[in-house]
């Protein structure tokens, strides 16, 4: 016997989230992109330097670090993965890549939230900016030697920086 999904009840509509209810379940959706869908970058320069970027977010009240990431859609809506991937690498750190590599793409809070992340590669990077993010986002870049990566993972979480789960 198949049964029948629970209804939707939208309990708040902001500008970019959207937070539903169906049956006893809260959770929030993305609405200002296509399908909740997202980004997330793994860059290396060719000085074998593994890409983090520093920024502020207020959700958390506080500075996180993490791996380059954007919507897909938000405002180039002919956004397609790899591009999405390039224009966000360039914009957060400024390194240019010569090809992205899709890995895979799955959910980052299936319990809260639609969103997906398609986790791409980026290869081939050559400099073309200083990065730092648009419309004030306040990025710092980090190029950190790769075979150091996790310590300084491990050293920023120790200084209070929150440290974003997917960059392990």
């Amino acid at each position: 016997m198949e049964t029948q999904p629970e209804p939707t009840e939208v309990l708040h509509e902001g500008r970019w989230l959207r937070l539903v209810r169906r049956g006893t379940w809260e959770s929030c959706e993305r609405t200002h992109h296509r399908g909740g869908m997202a980004v997330q970058i793994i860059a290396v320069t060719p000085d074998d330097e593994v890409l983090f970027v520093e920024q502020p977010r207020v959700a958390l009240e506080g500075r996180t670090i993490e791996m380059p990431a954007g919507l897909v859609g938000d405002t180039h809506g002919a956004d397609t993965l790899e591009s999405a991937a390039a224009r966000e690498l360039v914009e957060e750190t400024g390194w240019e890549p010569g090809r992205v590599e899709v890995l895979t793409v799955g959910y980052t809070t299936p319990g809260m939230s639609n969103e997906r992340i398609a986790l791409v590669r980026a290869l081939d990077l050559r400099r073309v900016g200083e990065g730092g993010g648009v419309d004030g986002e306040a990025i710092t870049v980090h190029a950190v030697p790769r075979t150091r990566a996790p310590a300084w993972l491990l050293e920023k979480a120790a200084e209070g920086y929150g440290i974003d789960l997917k960059v392990w």
